[in-house]
């Protein structure tokens, strides 16, 4: 137990304030990333509702992840961007639970709609003939509702943990969230058993589905391989570099956050920006400009844009 047993109301968000003069680069940098981040995501869903040509499960399961990741930064990066500005940066333990909740639920379901898009990518590769009766677009309907459900029912087991105790002063949480580490330190209950199992939790969950998209890439991989003509391997993998090169910098950036010891050095909310802020800002980018699909979907829209203002300004003249 700890010594000084005051029950907070109220956490302090330390995040960037030890970097006093950087404040306002890092607050423009931040913003116009987020500001592009919200654009990508919401014109993938966008496109994937107006054309028909994309309402198919690759598309349906592009336009989830676009929505969860959407989901995700709002959790975070605009409270991050107000306290950038702000003097101060208190935020209530509710509050502060419930960001937790929906960070970890959104962080959860974004792996397991990875994990259902290498799924797709396995059967569209290796069982192409079976391809449109195995994976239909209400059993993409069906995956997308069982990754949300599953990712935020561990949210709330890993909560539950977290939050069972009171929490002790000082209420400074090194971090520009609330991040589960930076929050069980606080906590009044000897918290390195809860903090193990709640980071054995979460590295099984993100492990598990890296591993098991490992595993579809292997035999992807091999039945491309099979393919006589270069130009079939070429077409093959194609329809999978994409999904790939997001999980490879998604997956990646968060080992780095959750596969780093607790006690080992190094600024936590540095570590944290490339996961919370770069891999959302990067995977709308990636999923658009190497897909001729969606680029054909854009210039469509903006087509029929420019044919409406066209017809506006004739009737208007």
């Amino acid at each position: 137990m700890k010594i000084n047993q005051t029950v907070l109301k109220e956490f302090i968000l330390v995040g960037f304030s030890v970097y006093t003069h950087a404040q306002t680069v890092l607050f423009v940098v931040f913003f116009c990333l987020y500001l592009l981040t919200l654009t990508g995501n919401l014109t993938i869903m966008s496109l994937t509702w107006v054309d028909r040509c994309l309402h198919t499960p690759m598309y349906l399961f592009l336009s989830a992840l676009s929505f969860s990741e959407t989901c995700y930064t709002l959790t975070i990066i605009p409270r991050m961007l107000a306290d950038l500005l702000a003097k101060k940066r208190s935020i209530s333990v509710i509050g502060c639970g419930l960001q937790m909740y929906f960070f970890l639920g959104l962080a959860g379901t974004h792996c397991l709609i990875l994990t259902f898009m290498g799924y797709d990518r396995f059967l569209a590769i290796c069982n192409p003939l079976r391809y449109p009766l195995l994976m239909t677009n209400m059993v993409c309907g069906k995956l997308v509702v069982s990754a949300w459900a599953a990712g935020f029912f561990i949210s709330v087991t890993e909560i539950a943990l977290i939050f069972r105790g009171s929490f002790c002063s000082p209420n400074l949480i090194k971090h520009f969230f609330c991040h589960m580490r930076a929050v069980l330190r606080l906590s009044c209950l000897d918290s390195e058993l809860t903090e193990f199992i709640v980071t054995a939790i979460s590295v099984s969950g993100l492990m598990g589905t890296f591993l098991l998209i490992i595993l579809t890439y292997i035999f992807i991989l091999s039945t491309i391989l099979k393919i006589p003509s270069a130009e079939g391997k070429q077409k093959a993998f194609s329809t999978c570099a994409s999904h790939l090169a997001v999980v490879i910098i998604h997956f990646g950036f968060a080992s780095i956050v959750y596969l780093k010891p607790g006690a080992s050095g190094g600024d936590d909310t540095v570590i944290a920006v490339p996961y919370t802020v770069i891999t959302p800002f990067l995977s709308p980018l990636i999923f658009s400009l190497r897909n001729k699909d969606m680029k054909n979907a854009f210039r469509k829209a903006l087509g029929k844009t420019h044919f409406l203002n066209k017809q506006s300004w004739i009737t208007d003249a």
